[in-house]
């Protein structure tokens, strides 16, 4: 077996692990192989400063990508193809949750799927803003399609695969409207009426609503995580890789239903099988029950911002919001207090305009000047 070595600029190196095997047809083939972990063929021309990048990737990977199947090409050297394979099995791709994994690759591969043979290192902002525009009926994928390409690109720039990332400076686009729904008083005391204390869909409402927090985290909640009357979790959105820890209390209105609730050991909330829910299981489950109680334009999204925006106009602060809801910036808190002072400001201000405030319609309504 050879030992590989190369020169980079503090002069000659040994490249561990690097073996080479034989196939059946006589094909020297060169690989990576680590101990425990699978091997890793290195296509690249050894001696070049291609194969040295492309053995940095591959140390820099966990657990590599399975072998591809046999309908399933791999990328020529240089192409985009090429490039999202090596991110694949990079530090920074394997960092992610198991959701973020699955999504990037989704839009990572249906580019491949059009594209994937074209240089890498032609692509320009002009063309991932054409790619971009041609979403704008869709701003959320088309965010998700920016957002995708200046991580790749960034991986390439930082292991030296490319010079510069043509995504970084292509803005995304505004969402239209706020999103989700967000639920009225009116039409969480609706959802109540329907669904009594003691009930499945209450109990769910109960928890998105007096804890503020997403539907991944709902569906991991249990007993497990109180403790003399707190409530203590890591959120499961960015757990990997920034985990946000919190404390919060749990108020009466949640521990009056709980009480009252048949609930699962290790999850409050069980399917019929006495399983806890999959994040996506519990949002189809729970869109069902809005469109029992006659709600069918609520769903659990919408619970979080109905709960920030009252939280907000009963006088929460960012800070308080940002330590309720998990928030690691203030931008998504000021949303809510914004909206919170203009409605209180608008109360106080109205009243400039009636009679009783001393407003134009005080008097008998005549001009004065005339």
């Amino acid at each position: 077996m050879p030992i590989f070595r190369m020169r980079d600029g503090s002069g000659s190196i040994r490249l561990k692990h690097v073996i080479e095997d034989t196939d059946r047809h006589g094909n020297v083939r060169v690989y990576l192989r680590r101990p425990g972990h699978l091997k890793v063929r290195l296509r690249s021309q050894p001696g070049t400063e291609e194969f040295l990048a492309e053995y940095r990737v591959a140390m820099m990977g966990a657990t590599p990508r399975a072998p591809a199947g046999p309908l399933e090409r791999r990328g020529s050297k240089g192409s985009f193809k090429w490039l999202c394979e090596r991110y694949y099995v990079s530090a920074e791709y394997q960092r992610l949750s198991g959701r973020t994994k699955y999504v990037r690759r989704g839009i990572l591969d249906r580019i491949c799927d059009k594209n994937g043979s074209k240089p890498y290192a032609l692509m320009e902002p002009r063309h991932v803003r054409r790619m971009r525009d041609e979403m704008a009926d869709r701003p959320e994928a088309a965010n998700g399609f920016v957002k995708a390409l200046r991580q790749v690109y960034a991986f390439a720039v930082e292991y030296e695969l490319a010079l510069r990332n043509p995504a970084r400076d292509v803005p995304y686009l505004k969402a239209k409207g706020d999103g989700f729904h967000s639920w009225t008083m009116e039409e969480v005391r609706q959802f109540e009426d329907h669904h009594p204390i003691g009930s499945k869909p209450r109990l769910a409402l109960a928890l998105m609503l007096y804890t503020g927090q997403r539907r991944s985290d709902i569906v991991r909640l249990g007993p497990q995580h109180i403790k003399d009357g707190w409530i203590t979790l890591t959120q499961a959105k960015n757990r990997d890789r920034k985990p946000v820890t919190l404390s919060i209390p749990v108020l009466p209105e949640l521990k009056a239903v709980l009480d009252a609730t048949s609930t699962g050991n290790l999850a409050f909330l069980v399917t019929a099988f006495g399983k806890p829910f999959t994040s996506n299981g519990f949002g189809n489950w729970f869109r069902k029950q809005c469109d029992d109680a006659g709600l069918k334009h609520c769903s659990a999204h919408g619970l979080r911002k109905a709960g920030a925006a009252l939280a907000a106009e009963n006088g929460a602060t960012e800070r308080q919001l940002m330590a309720i809801f998990g928030w690691t910036t203030m931008k998504e808190a000021s949303r809510y207090t914004r909206a919170a002072r203009q409605k209180v400001l608008a109360a106080s201000g109205m009243k400039l305009l009636s009679r009783e405030g001393g407003g134009p319609g005080r008097g008998d309504g005549r001009n004065r000047n005339s």
